[in-house]
């Protein structure tokens, strides 16, 4: 019996989050009657499952117009999070392919963008803020940024690009800053007799490594980089923002939604009903009350059922099965990071 539940358990994790059948003429007798059940459900999400498609979480009366929510969650790297126990897909090509559904599909009115991230790669939240702009440029619909719990670093740089921007009170938002996590493992090594040997051309070509520390130039040039990618993100948002108030926004701080809207990072605060309600009437000009059919864009497997739906983009190598040592998932990360990112482990969570 053991070796037949070791045997399933080897399948589950080969196949990761895909669904098998599992026939077997073993025979196994029991002293005693025996009642069991054993059911797994783990559907896949991923471009296999065909292209999204709006599925409707709120309807309204014919002609009522339809405003899209295009959700955003969970920490933004241009990877897919897909693998052995792992679920979910890359959240930029995901991002762009929903945008591209809205405007193909025709009858929207308006956009929601609703935000709930820490954050992520610098060049990923660049692409995903661009990707919006240019959709708002072609489209001419409006977008109405909603902020959930946390909306930091990359997540708020692409909230910015949109017409109006939402937050609830109790929102954690800005963390506009940059972080590269480098680790220093030269005598941890050392300890388990693990010696580097590197043979390079190019002076600086292992910089950022984690078999020794960093040298004064290499610190300067990557501070360098860190300022110019930090300035982009100052000018991106300020541009968006013309009532900004620069003050102790851009210094890696984060922030209520209150206190966001203090410094202008938000323009009201309110609910996700209502960044909605919002986004209808800028999608119905001179109307004073609409109520409009909202969607989510899902793939067939994908089930939304209210405006709060999340679709699974977490690898569950995260959740504590496997240990994890600052600085030895190195190489697993993106290198610049716009995130607010407190806790160092949180590595385990680009998912490679």
């Amino acid at each position: 019996m053991r070796r037949s539940l070791l045997v399933l358990a080897i399948v589950i994790l080969g196949t990761g989050c895909q669904r098998f059948t599992v026939r077997t003429q073993s025979r196994v007798a029991f002293d005693g009657p025996v009642e069991t059940r054993v059911s797994a459900d783990m559907p896949p999400v991923s471009p296999s499952a065909g292209r999204v498609r709006p599925v409707v979480v709120q309807s309204a009366p014919a002609g009522s117009g339809r405003v899209a929510v295009v959700d955003v969650d969970g920490l933004i790297l241009n990877t897919p999070f897909v693998g052995p126990l792992s679920v979910g897909e890359n959240p930029v090509a995901l991002f762009r392919e929903k945008l591209d559904a809205i405007e193909c599909e025709g009858g929207t009115r308006a956009v929601v963008l609703r935000i709930n991230s820490p954050g992520g790669g610098v060049a990923a939240c660049a692409a995903m803020r661009r990707d919006l702009e240019r959709f708002k440029e072609r489209t001419k619909l409006p977008v109405v940024a909603c902020l959930m719990d946390l909306a930091a670093g990359g997540a708020y740089h692409l909230a910015s690009a949109a017409d109006l921007v939402v937050a609830e009170p109790a929102t954690v938002t800005g963390g506009l800053g940059i972080i590269l996590n480098l680790f220093n493992l030269k005598d941890l090594m050392a300890q388990f007799n693990v010696i580097p040997q590197s043979i390079k051309a190019g002076e600086l070509v292992d910089i950022g490594t984690s078999a020794r520390p960093l040298k004064p130039a290499e610190q300067e040039l990557l501070q360098a980089m860190a300022d110019d990618f930090h300035k982009q993100i100052m000018a991106d948002v300020a541009r968006s923002r013309p009532k900004l108030n620069a003050q102790n926004v851009f210094d890696g701080r984060i922030m209520t939604g209150k206190q966001a809207l203090e410094r202008g990072l938000v323009d009201r605060l309110g609910d996700l009903d209502e960044a909605i309600q919002e986004a209808a009437m800028l999608g119905h000009p001179g109307a004073t009350c609409v109520k409009p059919e909202v969607v989510l864009y899902r793939r067939k497997n994908d089930p939304a059922t209210t405006v709060y739906a999340i679709t699974a983009n977490i690898p569950l190598q995260g959740a504590g099965i496997l240990p994890n040592l600052p600085g030895l998932d190195r190489s697993k990360l993106p290198t610049f990071l716009s995130v607010w990112q407190p806790e160092l482990t949180m590595e385990k969570l680009g998912g490679k």
